[in-house]
């Protein structure tokens, strides 16, 4: 089990810290498939998850949807045939907190589930 996934997201204010670039280099190695990117000028992890069809992507869909929920931090889910792109942002600071890099790593696992 990733390290990451077995801590808890704390909560997240407008004031929080933004991940460091040294943070970012140290903790990106613990999640190797998730992508730094940027999107509409916030810095997000995304990863492709690929299915055999549309109602296992759905599925997972609604395990994610789930587990975000019970962690009170939500991400970008975009569910189509046979794939579920995922990204992980923290809205409040916009960019990455650790909480984004624990929710990736609590995603993978997720995934490895099936």
């Amino acid at each position: 089990m990733n390290d990451l996934a077995k801590q808890q997201c704390e909560a997240c204010r407008a004031d929080a810290p933004k991940v460091s670039d040294e943070e970012l280099a140290e903790l990106i190695w613990m999640i190797p498939e998730w992508q730094p990117v940027v999107i509409d000028g916030v810095l997000q992890l995304k990863r492709e998850y690929t299915f055999k069809n549309f109602k296992q992507a759905m599925a997972f869909s609604n395990r994610l949807a789930d587990l975000a929920e019970a962690e009170g931090h939500h991400p970008g889910i975009f569910t189509e045939w046979g794939k579920v792109t995922v990204t992980w942002w923290s809205h409040s600071i916009k960019g990455l907190h650790r909480n984004d890099f624990i929710m990736a790593a609590k995603t993978d696992e997720l995934s490895a589930a099936e």
